[in-house]
């Protein structure tokens, strides 16, 4: 895998993550409901939908107790909520890719939000499939390395005999690539051998490379309309082919 900007634009979204933790764990628990109603069974051992959900709030640091209550709530009799899952596409300033995941009460109200912020910041809201095409859909596990300590070749044989496809160290972090269903059981087995997650959750990775922006105006505007989307509590997330100039 080539591309040194992945973590980099997945670490502004865990900086707001981690400014707003309330919010981040309400659309992970949104995400956790859909997926034990889509997948039949509170039980990740048999519901991998839900088993890479719950991976993704481990990683994310949400405590287990809001895990397991946000289970029995999806299972409980009286829970009537209905989300929607609807994926928007378009382009930002000098033709970003842009694709934004939602789950959704209300389709009208979000698709109006969706196309507002798209338009505001210098960009457009396009049809579906019209960038997702040229993005491939994997499962992305981000390990912690801020101390540098940790030895590549063993993490990479680690994350293989885990059930990895791919692996790549940079300077703090080393993220290892799987297939979208295995992204829970690889993550499990990487925590259970001490490491710790940053990330872990199926992505979309722009299949040529990373957008570097150069005027001044386009990088604000790609940058306000990026927070625009993360800020809104119907997003679940943000994929582009952006690459940061900071």
């Amino acid at each position: 895998m080539s591309g040194h900007s992945k973590w980099h634009n997945i670490q502004k979204t865990k900086g707001a993550a981690d400014a707003k933790r309330a919010q981040a764990f309400t659309k992970i628990a949104r995400e956790m409901i859909v997926a034990v109603k889509e997948g039949g069974s509170g039980d990740p051992r048999s519901n991998s939908k839900l088993a890479a959900v719950v991976a993704k709030a481990k990683a994310a640091n949400m405590p287990n107790d809001n895990i397991k209550r946000t289970i029995d709530k999806a299972l409980g009799a009286g829970n009537t909520e209905n989300y929607e899952k609807i994926t928007y596409e378009g382009y930002g300033p000098c033709g970003v890719a842009v694709i934004v995941e939602t789950m959704t009460d209300n389709r009208n109200r979000t698709a109006g939000e969706m196309r507002h912020y798209f338009d505001k910041y210098g960009g457009n809201m396009g049809a579906a499939n019209c960038v997702s095409w040229s993005f491939d859909k994997k499962g992305v596990i981000v390990i912690d390395n801020e101390d540098e300590d940790l030895d590549e070749d063993t993490v990479m044989m680690d994350a293989l005999e885990a059930g990895a496809a791919d692996f790549e160290a940079e300077d703090d972090v080393m993220t290892v690539y799987t297939g979208v269903d295995e992204v829970a059981a690889v993550a499990d087995a990487l925590t259970a051998a001490g490491y710790k997650l940053l990330s872990a959750q199926v992505e979309m990775l722009p299949q040529n490379g990373y957008i570097k922006l150069t005027n001044e105006d386009d990088i604000k505007n790609m940058q306000k309309m990026l927070d625009m989307f993360e800020d809104n509590e119907d997003v679940q997330n943000v994929w582009h082919n952006w690459e940061d100039a900071e």
